[in-house]
């Protein structure tokens, strides 16, 4: 146990909350779960399945415009039935769908319409999960944790698609599902075991008052969901059009973005406690306004050069800009946010990018197809300047909020 209890050491640091350390453990499980089976599920859908691309594009639609209402709901309900139920709710979904894909045996018709309902429990757990998180911990611990719990996700995500692979190399897709319900199954299990009732932090009652009203008249936080929605555009764009642009415009081949994509992971692994603690002085306002411009415009240098030295300094200052862009703003929503409706809030901010995850891959690639590649990237960088301005503005009108007002930002946003 020495050698894992010094590998924590090295990626979480001696000062994480103990209130903390259970989640850690249920949200790696969660993503080495999810990215296990997800990572290949569009491959097993036009393989396995034969299913039409424009088919199976709508399915991811329908996906992620089921998770931005399933987000808020899940959220909303959080703060009134508390986090517990939710998440556990979530975790049996997850597990089902991946059942789902098994049984769905050759039927395209009938995986794809599985494929549909991801999102639903996905978004559903996961905002629970976010206000828990706040709920565990005290005010001026926010961002520190919820950087350690990015980092056990990413976790996850570095070791589940090299586990997916093993099991379709082993068996076959059907080995590959089992294995991943496996895996979900125990992180379900993890969390009936040891997920808390309730944090110390939490609120002593369920909210009176309506959450939907609340926020649609909470300004400075529709502001804030405005520069979150853009960011995310900017975010899910790495993930499906970069690919695509290096691979058909820049000639690198598939393996090696492969390759290329472990960079993200690993950084966030080793350095996103260390960044969030070298920069915990500087306002939320200011970290946002070069974090999230870090992760649009240095895909401007894809038109001068694509060699391979200057890819990896794009993707090493999108990965800075994303590790100051995400706990900050997490931090942000669980300041913003009434106590008693952190649930509701956080849903509404992870719907945002259930949004992204829906309108960038179709955005992206409709650009670039009638303007060409360069044109992807002046679009990005131009989204990410969008989001900075945004999200800067509503932290600073935020903290300018009269006491008067009932539902005033935290004075640390």
């Amino acid at each position: 146990m020495r050698p894992l209890a010094a590998l924590y050491r090295v990626i979480f640091g001696s000062e994480t909350d103990p209130a903390l350390r259970p989640i850690l453990g249920i949200n790696f499980a969660g993503s080495l779960a999810g990215s296990t089976v997800w990572s290949f599920v569009g491959i097993w859908a036009i393989k396995k399945l034969g299913a039409d691309q424009s088919v199976l594009g709508l399915a991811y639609l329908v996906s992620a415009l089921i998770g931005v209402g399933s987000g808020y709901l899940g959220g909303h309900l959080s703060d009134h039935f508390g986090r517990r139920p939710l998440i556990l709710i979530g975790w049996i979904g997850q597990t089902a769908v991946v059942l789902g894909f098994l049984a769905a045996g050759t039927s395209a018709t009938a995986g794809l319409l599985v494929l549909c309902f991801g999102g639903l429990f996905f978004q559903i757990g996961n905002a629970a999960g976010q206000a828990l998180v706040a709920d565990l911990v005290p005010h001026d611990r926010h961002e520190p944790a919820y950087a350690a719990v990015r980092v056990a996700s990413n976790l996850g995500v570095t070791f589940g698609p090299p586990l997916g692979g093993l099991l379709l190399l082993l068996g076959s897709w059907n080995a590959l599902f089992l294995g991943a319900a496996a895996f979900s199954a125990l992180g379900f299990a993890l969390a009936v075991l040891f997920l808390p009732a309730r944090g110390a932090y939490a609120p002593e009652e369920p909210p009176s008052r309506g959450s939907f009203a609340v926020i649609a008249r909470d300004r400075p936080f529709l502001l804030f969901l405005v520069s979150a929605a853009f960011a995310w555009l900017v975010y899910v764009a790495f993930e499906t059009v970069l690919p695509i642009s290096l691979v058909e415009s820049h000639g690198y081949s598939s393996s090696t973005w492969g390759f290329l994509v472990v960079v993200n992971p690993l950084l966030v692994t080793f350095f996103q406690l260390r960044l969030t603690e070298r920069v915990a002085a500087v306002p939320a306002a200011v970290k946002l306004a070069v974090g999230l411009p870090l992760m649009g415009l240095p895909f401007l240098l894809l038109s001068v050069n694509d060699a391979l030295p200057v890819v990896m300094l794009i993707l090493f200052l999108f990965v800075v800009g994303e590790m100051l862009w995400v706990p900050t703003s997490q931090t942000a929503v669980a300041g913003l946010a009434p106590p008693d409706l952190r649930g509701a809030y956080m849903g509404a901010f992870g719907a945002m990018g259930a949004i992204g995850f829906a309108l960038a891959p179709f955005i992206g690639l409709q650009v670039r197809q009638s303007f060409g590649d360069s044109a992807v990237w002046m679009l990005q960088a131009a989204l990410s300047l969008v989001a900075a301005g945004t999200g800067a503005a509503a932290i600073r009108i935020a903290l300018g909020r009269g006491p008067e007002e009932p539902e005033p930002a935290s004075a640390t946003v």
